[in-house]
């Protein structure tokens, strides 16, 4: 992932639509990855409860935006 906006980008957005946090995953960002998908299930999974519910969306979209928009660090030469 050279740059935002780059077609992996695009890819890992895209993955973490389906699954939260597998964007992430794919980009090499692992522990990002398991918060990412933990939060987000956990939110899920007690779904009949509001308030979880709710942080488990935001979490979800979270994880797409954050995928999207992952800049990798380079070294300036």
């Amino acid at each position: 992932m050279s740059q935002q906006g780059s077609a992996g980008n695009v890819i890992a957005a895209i993955a973490s639509f389906f699954i939260p946090g597998l964007g992430q995953l794919v980009q090499g960002r692992i522990f990002a990855a398991l918060l990412f998908f933990i939060i987000t299930a956990v939110g899920y999974f007690f779904w009949i409860l509001i308030i979880p519910a709710i942080i488990g969306g935001i979490f979800h979209l979270w994880s797409i935006i954050d995928a999207a928009t992952f800049k990798a660090n380079s070294t300036p030469y």
